[in-house]
């Protein structure tokens, strides 16, 4: 598979990981990374996300977890041939067994969100096979900062779902991104960010093309140190 190029480092890709594709880069543009000093990324398939959020935040250190060995065996040689390797490292390591004493100011994932269904394709990376909302949450919790964010991408109808868990879990919704594919049309992903501490929530709409195959100018503004395109 060939590899993806952007602006300051290339992804390497293989048939075993779940490819770059777009929710990847808009939680890398998007995330609140401004203030954090230790990220932990949650699933880190090709290593995408860290890498555009140490791009973002040159003194902030990335950890990154993730089951599947392909993955971490190919998030760690994308980082190791990133400007960032210094301040990146990646574990293979289930979630629901990690410990730490660590505390992070940014835990960020693009999780799992297709229920199991009989297909082998994208299994662990795309199904609620070995991660489900309810645990990406409770780990959230724990290993979060007393002023950390908890910021992921997911489909807007599992909105409510993982909000309600969020809440019941102490976990609060500070701010929400509405990610719309086209124009006037609905919306189809969300970026979510919670806290330990309640507060006012900042809501937003995010379009991703004006037209079809015709970039917003937000997405071009927002992406023009990554993708190797201009307006």
């Amino acid at each position: 598979m060939k590899p993806f190029t952007f602006k300051y480092f290339e992804i390497q890709q293989s048939k075993n990981v779940f490819r770059v594709g777009t929710d990847g880069v808009l939680l890398g543009v998007l995330a609140d990374v401004e203030n954090a000093s230790e990220v932990l990324e949650i699933g880190t398939g090709t290593g995408l996300i860290s890498l555009m959020l140490a791009q973002r935040n040159t003194k902030a250190s990335f950890l990154g977890l993730d089951i599947n060995e392909d993955a971490v065996l190919l998030t760690r040689t994308n980082f190791e041939h990133s400007p960032f390797r210094s301040r990146l490292k990646n574990i293979h390591q289930d979630l629901k067994t990690f410990e730490t004493e660590k505390k992070f100011d940014l835990i960020v994932s693009n999780p799992p969100y297709f229920e199991e269904s009989g297909s082998d394709k994208d299994k662990i990376a795309r199904q609620t096979v070995e991660l489900n909302f309810q645990q990406l949450i409770v780990a959230s919790v724990k290993f979060l900062d007393d002023q950390g964010i908890l910021s992921v991408i997911i489909p807007a109808e599992a909105g409510d779902d993982f909000i309600k868990t969020a809440l019941e879990n102490q976990l609060f919704l500070k701010r929400r991104i509405n990610i719309k594919g086209i124009e006037n049309s609905k919306t189809k992903r969300l970026v979510l960010e919670f806290s330990l501490a309640e507060m006012q929530v900042q809501e937003s709409d995010f379009v991703i093309e004006k037209s079809p195959r015709q970039y917003s100018d937000l997405y071009l503004e927002l992406t023009k140190e990554f993708h190797v395109f201009g307006k």
